[in-house]
């Protein structure tokens, strides 16, 4: 099982996260992977790919094809964009889980699924809050499941944003590729964000894309994230006769399964946030999660 890191070359945020990575370790180059560059170190490969990621599904499988090798979690250094320009470095699961089947997701993914949450993000986001003051130009955040591409291994992206004028930050770049250096247990040590069956694993329902509930929750030390879904990826619609219908049953039931992959074992909690539904779609969402045996929490009694 190895700890796989994919690269987009065609992404300077990606590429100068790998590169200073590559100047933390003595890097042994491998035989090429469907022609494209790859590396080992310890028990993380990286794995060059010559543009974007965003539609390069099964990557996971892709690598085992070839190498004889199983990722146990998939990396993907990147940058972030936003129309609001705001320097940012960020952290998220992947998914299109709320695109109805037959759709083509507009960013890569698989229509009405998401792939597990890499476990890691949680401690992953407390490490970037303790190292990140030293970039005090950047907004720190989470972000909501989306985009692509679609794999079946447990995934996170971890970003430079938001714009081509903070893409190339070389500080910034350092910074993520030593929390991946550290949180991989690169540095010698034993690495951070595992799952060890022992913590509260919380979906995160309803709010804006930057996660502003997920960023509070995920601060607690017992806390691992499962998918955390904004209120557009979990769109309701309703008929004059008031049946519910829309992707948000689905979308929901999706992001529920794929955390359930990511932590064996683990009995889900999830948090909603309630100014972001309507009293109909509340009450759809609770007796949802309540067949699904997940509880409704406030955020105080989470992180207690």
């Amino acid at each position: 099982m190895v700890s796989l890191i994919v690269v987009s070359c065609g992404d300077v945020a990606s590429y100068n996260q790998a590169n200073a990575l590559l100047e933390m370790d003595d890097w042994e180059e491998m035989d090429s992977v469907e022609g494209h560059r790859a590396l080992r170190f310890a028990d993380a490969r990286m794995w060059w790919m010559p543009d974007g990621v965003l539609w390069e599904d099964n990557l996971d499988k892709r690598w085992t094809a070839v190498t004889g090798e199983v990722p146990c979690e998939v990396i993907f250094p990147s940058r972030h964009s936003a129309a609001s320009g705001q320097a940012s470095l960020t952290l998220h699961p992947i998914g299109t889980m709320q695109i109805q089947p037959g759709q083509e997701p507009q960013y890569g993914g698989k229509a009405g699924d998401c792939p597990p949450p890499n476990p890691r993000i949680a401690a992953w986001w407390r490490e970037l809050n303790r190292v990140g003051s030293q970039l005090d130009e950047f907004d720190l955040s989470l972000e909501t499941t989306h985009h692509g591409p679609w794999l079946e291994t447990p995934s996170l992206f971890i970003e430079i944003g938001s714009t081509e004028a903070t893409w190339g930050h070389l500080g910034a770049a350092k910074l993520l590729a030593g929390i991946i250096h550290r949180g991989l247990g690169l540095d010698g040590g034993n690495g951070f964000g595992e799952w060890d069956g022992d913590g509260k694993v919380v979906l995160t329902l309803g709010g804006g894309h930057y996660a502003p509930r997920a960023n509070k929750i995920a601060m607690a030390e017992n806390v691992y994230l499962g998918h955390m879904l904004a209120t557009y990826a979990i769109p309701f619609e309703r008929d004059e006769e008031e049946n519910i219908s829309g992707m948000w049953e689905q979308s929901i039931r999706a992001a529920v399964t794929s955390t359930q992959l990511a932590y064996p074992g683990a009995n889900l909690l999830s948090s909603l946030e309630k100014k972001a539904f309507k009293g109909w779609q509340r009450q759809a969402i609770r007796d949802l999660m309540a067949e699904l045996g997940i509880p409704i929490l406030r955020t105080k009694d989470i992180i207690g």
